[in-house]
């Protein structure tokens, strides 16, 4: 996962906006979620924002809890996915956004 240390609209871009805390219990059992995803699909990287760190952007996004998986495209915000039951509920959620080369 990358981390983002600025502005996390103009970082992604499009992408998945992985928003968690660092003393979040569910937060670290959803980055090993997807860390485990990415390890499998090389195509697929997620970004790593400490809400902590940009409360505007929490308020403005309207972000309700964390862990929080934000969909962007073009820095618009098409999906937040706050349920992160299990690896293939995730990969099923990001499916339809994923850009592929057929």
């Amino acid at each position: 996962m990358k981390r983002i240390d600025i502005d996390p609209l103009a970082s992604v871009g499009t992408g998945f906006l992985f928003v968690q805390t660092p003393f979040c219990g569910t937060c670290q059992l959803a980055s090993k979620m997807l860390a485990t995803i990415e390890k499998m699909d090389s195509d697929i990287n997620f970004y790593e924002m400490n809400a902590s760190l940009f409360p505007e952007f929490m308020q403005n996004q309207r972000v309700e809890s964390v862990p929080c998986l934000i969909i962007l495209q073009s820095g618009v915000v098409k999906e937040k996915i706050y349920a992160f039951r299990s690896i293939p509920n995730i990969i099923e959620r990001i499916t339809p956004y994923l850009s592929r080369e057929k």
